[in-house]
């Protein structure tokens, strides 16, 4: 396992972040977009989330400690939200 100067460490050429990032497409009933963008933006741990034209309606990227505070996250406070259709969660990696 190798560090470098970051919040990362390198295992078999896999950086792994110490900090989770997920990005998250969502569908959302027609004519709930604004609104749904705005409950998501006060989501902690939102750190951006934007509409986007195509299948998806919006798209947001979370940060947290954990792998599991992500998908709490998801599961517990942006899916629950009122107006959304589904979900698909992209966690981020990066290889070297």
């Amino acid at each position: 396992m190798l560090f470098d100067n970051s919040d990362k460490f390198i295992k078999n050429k896999v950086v792994i972040y110490s900090m989770a990032i997920a990005y998250i497409l969502i569908n959302v009933d027609l004519g709930t977009e604004k609104y749904i963008l705005k409950e998501i933006k006060k989501i902690e741990n939102v750190k951006e989330a934007h509409f986007v034209y195509g299948v998806y309606d919006i798209i947001a990227k979370v940060e947290a400690d954990s792998i599991d505070k992500v998908k709490e996250i998801i599961t517990m406070k942006i899916r629950r939200l009122e107006n959304i259709k589904s979900t698909l969660t992209m966690m981020v990696m990066e290889i070297k």
